[in-house]
């Protein structure tokens, strides 16, 4: 007998009934993150069993939020792979072949009950404040229909085993009794099997060896299991991971709280990196202090027992944190390419060079690239003159005298002397002669040149703005302030 352990396959198995946001994501991350870290394989399997529910383009979306965080499935609808058909719409003739097989063996029992009785049963248990179990009604023979008739297959709850447990990968040993279970519904009506019943087969055939999966679905773990038994088949190592709540626990994460896709989140400027750190740490620790990690650290580093049990809590401004961190470290020029779409219109006439030299100014202060127009405006267009910003500090007279003698200064500079250290030389001699304090001075120049109070550092503002730029704006700002005396 071999001891060679099979390749680890790990799925995420979405729904596309709406739009995948960043809580399914982290299940997605997670089971990527166990594949690469076993050299193993990452199928992305769409559960589309749900007719009514399907949502327009949502599958779409799904694999484009897999590519945009770089976890490229190797197996999936665009990808293909050996196990395919990837979508269950596409597996019918899989489903109704093994459910003849357990017709057979007496597994599966066709249902013909209504709606309006079911939900009659339903109401009755709520009543008694016990759980609703199907009461076995179509076995009766006095109730029993042809089988051409509509009707769905329901899975026979065996009287043993009189518990059904199982090892879970981050639970540890759970267990539930068997006389609790409800006869499910395997093969619906409309001929698409449940979700239950689709995803142990599909499990199965795609060779699945890891199932890791949010922990709503533990509830149906054991009718899975009893599935596998049902088969003959040996079930997969489960791992059940922790809820992501909002950012004050207690309830799951909405769209209220940050539940938005990966699309919206790099529209907004997050680097997918930034998104794939937060999301790896929703419930995962290396047992260290680190909370911004590199691919490959998270690759070598991700395994399942360092997942927790306790729901993990979203927390925007700690994702928005670790982007600021990881904007920090971009080379120039890959910052210059990421912030392409981001960058003020009135950009496009500069050159790349001259860009980038914007870039590397702000660099410390952008937090998302989105908020680079805001940032960045000035350095590509003349900002509206402020004058009552412009003498928030000093009377109109002396602002306008010191702005003709700091024009004065910048203008005797030739080209050869034009940066930031030359001409701190010569501006800020000219606090002392005009009797100025620092602050005030240099915030009046800041002013007449982003027209704003914060800014990067003046004179390296200045020498990236340029000799005829900075002498410009400093010339119109004291002759609005003139204008207005």
């Amino acid at each position: 007998m071999s001891s060679v352990k099979p390749q680890v396959r790990v799925r995420f198995a979405p729904s596309p009934t709406g739009l995948l946001h960043i809580g399914g994501m982290r299940s997605a991350l997670f089971n990527w993150l166990w594949a690469r870290h076993n050299n193993g394989v990452f199928v992305l399997r769409l559960e589309d069993t749900d007719r009514a529910r399907l949502v327009e383009g949502a599958a779409e979306q799904i694999e484009t939020s897999h590519e945009l965080l770089g976890i490229v499935p190797d197996e999936s609808p665009r990808a293909g792979g050996s196990y395919g058909p990837y979508e269950q719409s596409a597996r019918l003739d899989l489903y109704h072949a093994h459910a003849d097989q357990l017709v057979e063996s007496g597994a599966l029992y066709p249902c013909w009950c209504s709606p309006e009785r079911l939900t009659g049963l339903r109401e009755e248990a709520q009543r008694a404040g016990i759980a609703f179990k199907y009461d076995r009604h179509c076995l009766e023979p006095a109730n029993q229909r042809t089988v051409s008739e509509p009707h769905v297959l329901r899975f026979m709850i065996p009287d043993h085993p009189e518990t059904v447990a199982w090892d879970d990968a981050v639970r540890g040993r759970l267990e539930f009794k068997a006389v609790d279970l409800d006869d499910f519904v395997a093969m619906k009506a409309d001929d698409y099997p449940t979700y239950q019943f689709a995803n142990v087969v599909d499990d199965h055939l795609m060779h699945i060896t890891h199932v890791l999966r949010a922990d709503e679905w533990i509830p149906s773990t054991p009718k899975h299991l009893l599935l596998y038994a049902a088969f003959g088949w040996d079930p997969p190592i489960f791992a059940h991971l922790p809820a992501v709540q909002g950012p004050t626990g207690g309830k799951k994460l909405s769209k209220r709280d940050g539940a938005k896709s990966v699309e919206e989140f790099i529209d907004s400027g997050y680097l997918p990196e930034a998104l794939m750190s937060f999301l790896a740490t929703l419930g995962w620790n290396d047992g260290t202090t680190q909370e911004v990690y590199s691919r490959n650290e998270l690759v070598e580093r991700f395994t399942l027992d360092r997942i927790q049990k306790s729901p993990a809590r979203f927390d925007i401004e700690r994702l928005t944190w670790m982007n600021g961190v990881l904007i920090r470290k971009l080379p120039l020029p890959d910052l210059l390419e990421r912030s392409r779409p981001f960058l003020p219109a009135s950009s496009a006439t500069f050159s790349d060079p001259y860009i980038t030299e914007v870039l590397r100014l702000v660099q410390d202060r952008v937090k998302y690239l989105s908020e680079l127009p805001e940032l960045t405006e000035f350095f590509f267009t003349d900002p509206a003159i402020d004058t009552e910003l412009l003498i928030k500090t000093l009377a109109a007279d002396t602002a306008i005298t010191a702005l003709q003698q700091a024009a004065q200064a910048v203008d005797s500079l030739g080209d050869d002397h034009w940066n930031d250290a030359t001409l701190e030389t010569v501006i800020r001699p000219l606090t002392d002669s005009l009797g100025l304090k620092t602050g005030a001075f240099f915030g009046l120049i800041r002013v007449a040149l982003t027209g704003r109070t914060a800014a990067p550092g003046l004179f390296e503002t200045m020498a990236a703005l340029g000799a005829d730029t900075v002498l410009r704006r400093l010339t119109a700002a004291s002759h609005a302030l003139g204008a207005n005396r």
